[in-house]
């Protein structure tokens, strides 16, 4: 049975940084994609950061580019999601997506394959 397993999220105050760890199990996931995506309340979920199955190749959204790096250990299944300068707006609850699909499908709205996590909480306090 595949597991999606997130932690790391928390309260912050503005300016301060997290690190969201995934780590999935069950089966191989040496030739998928992992990515992050956020729901706030009230909101639909939207796409944060995805890393190709090689772990060379990052996409963010334009909202945390800059300020976010997702990288990946592909030997664990673990992908990670650093977050620094973190605003208000960046509260939301974070899930972790792997799929054999590319980033320009994941990161389109209303994307919906592959695995999911239950999610972590991230609240940034002003």
């Amino acid at each position: 049975q595949v597991q999606l397993v997130e932690s790391g999220g928390g309260l912050v105050q503005a300016g301060g940084s997290l690190r969201l760890s995934c780590t999935a199990s069950g089966r191989t996931f040496s030739t998928h994609a992992m990515a992050w995506f956020r729901q706030a309340p009230g909101n639909e979920r939207e796409f944060v950061a995805g890393i190709n199955w090689r772990g060379d190749i990052p996409t963010y959204a334009g909202s945390v580019k800059g300020r976010f790096t997702i990288s990946r250990d592909k030997d664990e299944n673990t992908v990670f999601l650093q977050m620094n300068s973190l605003e208000p707006a960046d509260t939301a609850v974070y899930y972790c997506n792997v799929a054999q699909a590319p980033i320009t499908l994941m990161s389109q709205n209303g994307y919906d394959r592959g695995y999911w996590g239950k999610g972590t909480s991230v609240t940034v306090s002003s």
